[in-house]
């Protein structure tokens, strides 16, 4: 085994076992390495200095890579090379020195909280539907993640105490606040269940179709839930689960929430990724300005 294949190797190691990276993580740490070795030929780990390093990042420019996704790679590399001189494969990481593409600040988008209310109230009232009222529920009470979402098990909700265990980002588990209606829309997804076959089911979410009947939801029937609903009420384009995580934020900060409360529930490491938020709720800044400034 080369040098190269050795450090990989250790480095999905690390990733996977102390990181607690996701398998999706993983994923794509594998495709920007897979694509930085082809590159590197006969190129020793060592050798590749910061000339190498700008050359590679033209050669992703020239393949017509985003800024975003070039931005993506170079993050792969720092990793990467961090790990090869902690390891003692390389002596020096010439990724110091090199910068990464300027990115322009994408606003997330929002709806609003009428389209909303359009939203959760469209399901009809069948199994599938009372799922689907839960599901979206769920995704704009708690503002979690969609790969949260499919990960939650009937145990994991606790009623009375209005709260659900949530497994997060590098497996890291956290108690998430759910609401009234989202806890209601639930209780009467299970009570419809317990009607079916699947009463007894772990997973919180099921595919309730002919095919995988009583296995859980994936990320991807998630998204094809959101789809349906958002075309029949508000018809808006490029509106993904995620966007109900963004109006979650958003509509807390609007009615006063703090940003760090909102940090909390979101399940953000740093302060700075919720700060975008701070930019899309203009409704508080508004009324913060109105009442603040004296010639408003």
């Amino acid at each position: 085994m080369d040098q190269t294949s050795k450090s990989l190797e250790k480095f999905f190691y690390y990733l996977k076992i102390e990181k607690n990276y996701s398998p999706l993580t993983l994923s794509s740490y594998a495709s920007d390495l897979r694509r930085f070795r082809r590159f590197l030929e006969n190129v020793s780990l060592e050798e590749a200095d910061l000339v190498f390093f700008r050359r590679y990042l033209a050669h992703l420019n020239e393949k017509g890579f985003s800024k975003r996704t070039v931005a993506r790679h170079v993050a792969t590399l720092r990793t990467y090379y961090r790990f090869l001189v902690r390891e003692g494969f390389v002596k020096k990481n010439p990724l110091m020195l090199l910068s990464t593409p300027k990115l322009q600040k994408k606003l997330p988008m929002v709806l609003d909280e009428g389209e909303i209310q359009r939203l959760l109230e469209s399901p009809e009232d069948d199994l599938s539907g009372r799922r689907d009222r839960a599901l979206l529920e769920t995704i704009y009470s708690t503002g979690m993640r969609v790969s949260e979402l499919v990960g939650l098990d009937v145990h994991g909700i606790d009623f009375i105490g209005g709260v659900c265990r949530v497994l997060g980002k590098g497996k890291k588990e956290r108690l998430c606040p759910i609401g009234g209606q989202a806890l209601r829309a639930i209780r009467r997804y299970l009570e419809a269940r317990r009607q079916s076959k699947d009463a007894d089911a772990k997973p919180l979410f099921l595919n309730h179709s002919r095919h995988n009947r009583g296995s859980r939801l994936t990320t991807r029937s998630v998204r094809r839930v959101v789809d349906e609903y958002i075309e029949k009420t508000c018809r808006r384009e490029n509106v993904s689960p995620h966007t109900l995580r963004h109006s979650f934020a958003t509509h807390l900060l609007n009615r006063g929430a703090d940003l760090r409360s909102v940090q909390e529930l979101l399940g953000h490491e740093n302060l700075s990724t919720t700060q975008i938020y701070t930019h899309v709720s203009t409704t508080r800044l508004k009324e913060a300005y109105a009442k603040a400034h004296p010639r408003a």
